[in-house]
């Protein structure tokens, strides 16, 4: 493998169009989310939050696949 070559990879590319993840999706209003937080986080006090869909897709990630650790849910 040469170091110098770079590879530009798509997201698209590595998830199957017909993949679980991808149907839930698109059925879920995932924009919901915002509004139901809303509240909860400050504009203007303190470091920039992580969005909240994050942890609720990772949630479900978890859910489906049986997994018990965080590391194994990003690594998943």
């Amino acid at each position: 493998m040469e170091r110098d070559v770079i590879e530009i990879v798509g997201i698209d590319s590595l998830v199957p169009q017909d993949h679980l993840l991808r149907k839930i999706d698109q059925a879920v209003d995932f924009n919901r989310l915002y509004e139901i937080v809303e509240l909860l986080y400050c504009e203007d006090n303190g470091k920039p939050s992580v969005d909240p869909v994050v942890p609720f897709k990772m949630g479900i990630i978890q859910h489906l696949h049986g997994l018990q650790s965080l590391r194994r849910t990003a690594r998943r």
